[in-house]
């Protein structure tokens, strides 16, 4: 299907009013012992995060500003003092945007955009606009769109005109202006439960695609990690694909799927997905749930991780949450494996503190350490996964006529070839791994076949 992106001009639009919107980013970060949720990063790495989702979708930041919250005030979340001084800044710098990097009721965003006199948009109403711009096939943008109609159901502060867009963002960036109307609820439940039918209908064509590799059958090899850890450059590496791998946020929003052969020429079929990010908004899990599903249903999870990143711990437990808020067990170590991705960035010392650490960690929980970008340590990865994808397939003694050459071909495309070995008479001995759920295929056309001793396999 031919992507509406570029087509008609709207990316071209979207990013020049993106250009033309002075911004201004607020961390309103609270202190003390009340502040857990995010307490594990510095207000300078958290608004640094903020302002990378704002140039992710081309706006222009003038200014960052972090402020340390003693108490959230119920009507304007900043206490009276420090909304004047930014009201201030907002006059000075003639913002025409304002993001409060973390979560305003709808009160507190009319309130502040009154204060300010600009509109206002909190971390969620940013992300659901870049899921919006990002999202490239019909099933990420009725995804993008159920999330936001969720979001913006009970905010009476926008016009719904742009409800019958049909793809890209959602109108913060011009639009209507603030003209307050009354939001047509029973349009909004409508063109919700349109969405949800159609996504049922995408659900369906996925569980049938699903069962059509199940069929083939490859496992499944799903990517995960925060945005921007390097995935998609993983995904173009292990793949030699050319899915878009730009150094920003949500970089990839539909998942991409591509079959990668592995070390004894054993099929794999690898998912890229949407990055996770702290603070994800809760609908836009849900919303996402038929992509996720990619990682729900996978053989083996990479949890790919930028150990160049100051945060790349509180980073790491950001996506475990997720992944168990997905119902994925994030410590099942036969089936999750840490990639610690990016070490090209470090230097000397830090590179042989991390290959020495991962060195010394368990055999089932030792983590890959890996270069996207040169590709260094991509191959022990691999070896990694089939290793993984091993731990329950049955190795097989297989003898074939040589004049089997489909029987051969066969077994080439079902197993993973260990061995091979051409006697004198022609006979050809292979020793053949497979997978739990081709084993009785496997055995169905080569009854001969003999196992292998667990203990020399």
């Amino acid at each position: 299907m031919k992507s509406k992106h570029g087509d008609d001009g709207t990316d071209a639009v979207e990013k020049t009013a993106a250009e033309a919107t002075r911004t201004l980013v607020v961390g309103p970060y609270p202190t003390g012992r009340g502040s857990a949720a995010r307490e594990a990063r510095s207000p300078e790495a958290r608004i640094g995060e903020a302002v990378a989702l704002g140039d992710a979708i081309d706006l222009d930041v003038r200014r960052d500003v972090i402020v340390n919250l003693g108490a959230v005030r119920p009507s304007t979340y900043l206490g009276k003092g420090k909304v004047e001084e930014l009201a201030e800044v907002c006059e000075e710098l003639e913002i025409g945007l304002v993001v409060m990097d973390c979560a305003l009721s709808p009160v507190q965003q009319r309130n502040l955009e009154k204060a300010f006199g600009t509109k206002v948009i909190d971390r969620t109403g940013l992300i659901l606009e870049i899921f919006g711009r990002r999202a490239r096939t019909k099933e990420g943008t009725l995804q993008v769109e159920l999330a936001h109609l969720a979001y913006q159901k009970s905010r009476l502060v926008r016009s719904w005109t742009h409800l019958e867009r049909q793809r890209g963002g959602f109108g913060f960036l011009g639009g209507p202006g603030e003209t307050q109307i009354e939001t047509d609820r029973r349009l909004i439940e409508e063109r919700m439960a349109r969405i949800e039918r159609d996504l049922d209908h995408v659900k369906q064509t996925r569980a049938t695609n699903r069962k059509t590799r199940v069929d083939v059958p490859f496992p499944t090899v799903a990517l995960v990690g925060y945005t921007n850890a390097g995935k998609s450059t993983l995904f173009n590496r292990l793949t030699k694909a050319a899915v878009l791998a730009d150094d920003m946020v949500f970089a990839t929003l539909d998942p991409t799927l591509r079959v990668v052969r592995l070390p004894h020429r054993g099929k794999v079929i690898l998912s890229d997905t949407v990055g996770f990010i702290s603070d994800l908004p809760t609908m836009l899990v849900s919303a996402f749930r038929a992509t996720l599903e990619e990682v729900v249903s996978a053989d083996v999870i990479l949890h790919v991780r930028d150990v160049a990143h100051e945060d790349t711990q509180a980073q790491s437990a950001d996506v475990l949450a997720i992944l168990r808020e997905l119902g994925v067990d994030a410590e099942d170590r036969e089936r999750v494996v840490e990639v610690w991705n990016k070490a090209d960035l470090l230097d000397e010392d830090r590179l042989a503190a991390t290959l020495d650490a991962a060195a010394h960690k368990r055999a089932d929980e030792r983590p890959a350490v890996v270069s996207a970008l040169t590709g260094q340590g991509v191959d022990d990865l691999l070896a990694t996964v089939e290793r993984r994808l091993a731990t329950h397939a049955t190795s097989l003694h297989v003898d074939l006529d040589p004049s089997d050459g489909r029987g051969l071909n066969w077994l080439y495309e079902t197993t993973e070839i260990l061995a091979r070995q051409d006697g004198e008479d022609g006979t050809i001995h292979l020793t053949v791994r497979v997978a739990p759920e081709r084993m009785e295929r496997v055995q169905n056309r080569f009854p001969q076949a003999e196992r292998v001793p667990a203990e020399t396999h």
